[in-house]
């Protein structure tokens, strides 16, 4: 299977990995940082009342209609759908509610496959820690810009048309901490993947949808958002097994967290290493005494540096630098973090392939990724194949481009948007997924 290059995605995937370089202002030590509320007229939206309404995960806690960028050209030149802005319950890892909020989008196309509308709860890839760069809020402007240098764009709209236009329902979380109060805990799996789960138990409970609450449930993400989801669907049998579950795409998950960060030493997405440092002083605040002995003053300082940006200014300012020069022995981070057991253990608890989803995978990864790396994908598809998940595992073969630069990394997140979306309505439709054996398959060693 193999999408077409487009030119308008390879600009797009261009313009997020090429940017140049730039420093940050040192800090005295590694804390919890604080990030303000969103700015613009939906920013009391996101600040949840101090007495969550509803009893259990997934209940809707408010909503809110707006009208969403238009990405796409269509016959008609409008959205192919309406909006709704949603905060919804889940939990965190101690079981005590937090608020998530995210969007629903209802198809204005109908769904002429089988059965009831179906849903995708998506995840997005890489968009930023401050509370400013929630999904929600991008879906509303596609580029956000907050002077000097606050950046983001809402690239994951292009594959909400394209479900939208299929006549699939899509609900877009904002994970936990992005619009709602952070930090936000970045490639955090727990959290992750029951902010994908509550948001498709929040959709399936919204009124006014064209959805049943017994109907079709698919989960959708890329990168970041490919390791929330494939997270979601390990966790989905034992967490929400009413869900009525027809698939997961996860498109270049993060498999094994100290892998992908030794990949990304002097690449463009180097600085999202501080969106994962941040995060996991929320959700382990042990880490906090190993920061402060393993990191620099400038270590410490692109910590509070990165809790308030969206990926634009992390790109502009940490573009092709080095985790060595933030560490207090010169080391690279993830050996220095590992190296010490509480620093192992959280990032170890990261990984995918501990659980075993129960319905059907696409995984998906180019041969040359230059963020994701390949052989561990490869690695999960085999892992699950085993247990007996059925598991397609679509390796992407796109030559080296621009290396460190993430072009081998987020080209194939919008080429293969038409492939995902085919394989997600076959699932729908009832089709079951080619066996491990056919074509579709690579059976290459793992290196």
């Amino acid at each position: 299977m193999r999408g077409t290059v487009r030119t308008w995605s390879a600009a797009l995937a261009m313009a997020l990995g090429v940017v140049s370089i730039g420093i940050g202002a040192p800090q005295a030590s590694a804390s919890p940082p604080a990030v303000p509320a969103p700015v613009g007229p939906w920013g009391s939206f996101y600040d949840p009342p101090a007495v969550l309404p509803g009893n259990a995960a997934g209940d809707v806690i408010r909503e809110q209609s707006f009208t969403p960028i238009l990405s796409i050209p269509s016959a008609t030149g409008t959205f192919p759908g309406a909006a709704r802005r949603i905060m919804y319950r889940s939990v965190d890892d101690a079981g005590s509610p937090i608020a998530v909020s995210g969007t629903y989008f209802e198809p204005s196309t109908a769904w002429t496959g089988r059965g009831p509308r179906p849903l995708v709860s998506l995840a997005s890839g890489t968009i930023g820690q401050g509370r400013q760069c929630a999904p929600s809020i991008a879906m509303q402007t596609l580029l956000h810009y907050r002077p000097p240098l606050d950046l983001s764009f809402g690239y994951e709209i292009l594959a909400v048309d394209y479900l939208l236009a299929q006549g699939i329902a899509v609900v877009f979380t904002d994970y936990v901490g992005l619009g709602t109060p952070g930090p936000h805990p970045y490639i955090n799996r727990s959290y992750s993947a029951r902010a994908v789960i509550d948001a498709a138990r929040a959709a399936l409970r919204l009124p006014g949808t064209s959805l049943s609450s017994s109907g079709p449930v698919g989960f959708w993400g890329y990168s970041q958002g490919g390791h929330a989801v494939a997270a979601a669907a390990e966790l989905q049998p034992t967490y929400a097994p009413e869900l009525n579950m027809k698939g997961t795409y996860a498109g270049a998950p993060p498999v094994n967290l100290a892998d992908t960060l030794a990949r990304g030493e002097g690449s463009t997405l180097i600085g999202a290493v501080g969106y994962f440092l941040n995060g996991a002083l929320r959700t382990n605040p042990e880490i906090g005494p190993v920061l402060d002995r393993v990191l620099n003053d400038q270590g410490k300082a692109m910590m509070r540096n990165t809790a308030n940006q969206c990926v634009g200014e992390t790109l502009l300012n940490y573009s092709f630098q080095r985790t060595t020069q933030w560490t207090k022995t010169g080391e690279p981070l993830a050996a220095a973090i590992t190296n010490d057991p509480i620093g192992r253990l959280i990032i170890e608890d990261q990984a995918l392939g501990n659980l075993t989803p129960t319905s059907p995978v696409l995984l998906t990864s180019n041969v040359n990724d230059d963020v994701v790396p390949n052989n561990r994908v490869r690695e999960l598809a085999h892992t699950w194949c085993e247990r007996g998940v059925p598991v397609t595992l679509n390796n992407i073969e796109l030559p080296p481009i621009l290396p460190s630069t993430a072009a081998g990394h987020g080209i194939p997140e919008f080429t293969n948007v038409p492939t995902a979306a085919a394989w997600m309505v076959d699932r729908f439709n009832g089709i079951a997924p080619l066996p491990a054996a056919s074509p579709e398959y690579t059976n290459a060693p793992v290196d």
